[in-house]
């Protein structure tokens, strides 16, 4: 990974309260995962993505899958549920596809037509076998893939944040607009400026 001092990366982590302040194991991979899938990407555009999975797991870096039972799945995504012609503009053609295509990853991966970019992405079967989408490997491969073609809202990274240089607080505020409207835009803005003070301080290439 383009990082010529990452022990300078994770330091600098620490120092502004993201992780730690004593690093896990997982929390090191997660980002190191992330930092891996992203290796092409500018210094802005990493910083989002660490911080969009850093808001998506709740700090863990790890894979997680979208909270809420079955029934709440099936309401809000399945063709069964409240509001079938989005299910089905979305890929969720059949009964219990809400369930089967829920969120999951480090980046919530939703809908059967995401988990069918995805899986032509990766290479691996996800529609069989959506699970596979909690793969630390995968998830961090899913991540970039979505929010670099913007498979979630139909923005992605270039629409908002310079291929060049440092992003501004207000760039990645109106970020956000990749993942999910304007929810809890200001906190992730925030988050990126440490990730990219950190990558910077990494001399992130």
């Amino acid at each position: 990974m383009p990082l010529a001092n990452p022990k300078a990366f994770f330091d600098r982590v620490r120092e502004v309260d993201l992780l730690g302040p004593g690093l896990s194991v997982d929390e090191v991979a997660g980002c190191n995962a992330i930092l891996a899938a992203c290796a092409a990407w500018p210094l802005a555009h990493v910083a989002y993505g660490l911080a969009t999975g850093y808001h998506e797991t709740a700090g863990t870096m790890q894979p997680v899958k979208e909270f809420g039972g079955d029934e709440y799945l099936r309401r809000n995504y399945d063709v069964t549920g409240r509001d079938p012609d989005r299910a089905i503009r979305h890929g969720n053609r059949r009964p219990g596809d809400g369930i089967r295509y829920a969120g999951r990853g480090l980046v919530q991966l939703t809908w059967q037509v995401n988990y069918a970019r995805a899986a032509k992405l990766t290479g691996v079967d996800l529609l069989s076998d959506p699970n596979k989408a909690m793969q630390l490997d995968l998830a961090a491969r899913i991540l970039e893939g979505g929010m670099r073609e913007g498979w979630f809202t139909g923005r992605k990274l270039a629409d908002h944040l310079p291929k060049t240089g440092h992003a501004s607080r207000d760039q990645f505020t109106k970020a956000r607009a990749i993942i999910n409207g304007s929810d809890k835009a200001e906190k992730i803005a925030e988050e990126a400026m440490d990730f990219q003070e950190a990558l910077a301080a990494g001399g992130w290439a």
